[in-house]
């Protein structure tokens, strides 16, 4: 029972967890939707251009595409933030005078979210038919009409789960940019809990700090399943009653 005991005052002790949630909703959460936003938005545009480098037929632009995506999804992003955060960090400080991490991290998210955005994009306009193509090119469409009107857009609606499960990974990657030293203002969920536990000794605000974590992927979690059910399924029709039910449910006599 010491054990057991032992357990829940180091890692459920209510009292710790309580004092650090309002510095966790009003500076973590803001701060880690910023991070995990701004990195999404600018990965799907980066991710885009990838993926149509690497269906293209230019074969040095496949190339490059490939081996962005190759080192960018076998480099651990602990080492992309510390690469990109440490290492031009001080060249940010010096040409621009700005000591704000965000940039940076937000940056070196970006870099990594559009390896993998850009792989998911590809495979669903690799998905859609060839068909489509070259009836759009039947029409007079020009290929890269045809591309930006027709086959990414299907490419698009076919990913959206695996979109939303990125953005998840991006929620938690950005607890990550911890390791490039924060203000008190700019902490994440992470970092308050973390720091928390260092001063108090007491593990219970990291746990806090995962509950805050699950509040926001849990819900994604079932966006993405209503997402994919929608799009295998469709859209549920409605029942239109017939003439007798009708009539009936009007009380009308024989």
């Amino acid at each position: 029972m010491d054990a057991l005991d032992q357990l829940v005052k180091t890692f459920f002790d209510w009292e710790a967890m309580a004092a650090v949630l309002p510095n966790m909703i009003m500076f973590g959460l803001p701060n880690t939707l910023i991070l995990a936003v701004s990195s999404g938005v600018l990965g799907c545009i980066l991710g885009m251009v990838l993926a149509v480098m690497g269906t293209s037929r230019i074969t040095a632009l496949r190339w490059l595409s490939r081996i962005y995506t190759d080192v960018f999804r076998g480099v651990p992003a602990i080492v992309v933030i510390l690469l990109i955060g440490l290492g031009l960090g001080p060249v940010v400080r010096v040409t621009t005078g700005s000591t704000n991490p965000f940039p940076l991290a937000i940056f070196a998210l970006t870099l990594m979210a559009a390896a993998y955005i850009g792989e998911i994009f590809r495979s669903g306009i690799q998905s859609v038919e060839k068909g489509q193509l070259e009836a759009s090119r039947a029409l007079g469409f020009s290929y890269g009409s045809s591309m930006r009107l027709v086959v990414i857009p299907q490419g698009i609606r076919r990913v959206l789960p695996a979109l939303v499960n990125q953005f998840i990974t991006l929620i938690k990657d950005s607890s990550l940019i911890y390791l490039l030293g924060l203000i008190a203002s700019q902490r994440e969920i992470f970092r308050i809990g973390n720091d928390a536990a260092a001063n108090t000794g007491n593990l219970s605000p990291l746990v806090a700090a995962a509950f805050m974590y699950l509040i926001l992927t849990v819900p994604l979690t079932h966006l993405v399943n209503y997402i994919d059910n929608r799009l295998r399924t469709g859209r549920p029709e409605k029942r239109q009653p017939d003439d007798a039910a009708a009539l009936i449910g009007k009380g009308a006599q024989p």
